[in-house]
């Protein structure tokens, strides 16, 4: 039985209309963990993330909306300064072994 690759990503958007905006912060929240306001980090397969990707732009403008997916080592290092907190389950979807 072989094993789905998983990658981690991050996940950076600039959406330029209010209503849109609302919409793929709600899809990112679904599928994803907040980090900052638009920025998300997740870990998912390859088809997980093209559904993640057909879902999103179905909701977005591409000549005024923009989304980036920056996929990730397995074990990223972190570094954060200033009034930073961990989001609650960054450590377990990091640390996934699925």
């Amino acid at each position: 039985m072989s094993k789905t690759k998983v990658t981690p990503y991050l996940i950076a958007y600039d959406i330029a209309d209010p209503r849109r905006l609302k919409r793929v912060h709600r899809i990112l929240k679904n599928n994803a963990i907040a980090m900052q306001k638009s920025v998300f980090i997740t870990v998912m397969n390859r088809a997980d993330c093209l559904g993640l990707v057909d879902e999103l732009e179905a909701v977005i403008n591409p000549k005024e909306d923009d989304i980036r997916f920056y996929p990730l080592p397995q074990k990223p290092q972190w570094y954060a300064w200033g009034n930073t907190l961990w989001p609650d389950g960054l450590v377990g979807v990091l640390s996934s072994k699925s």
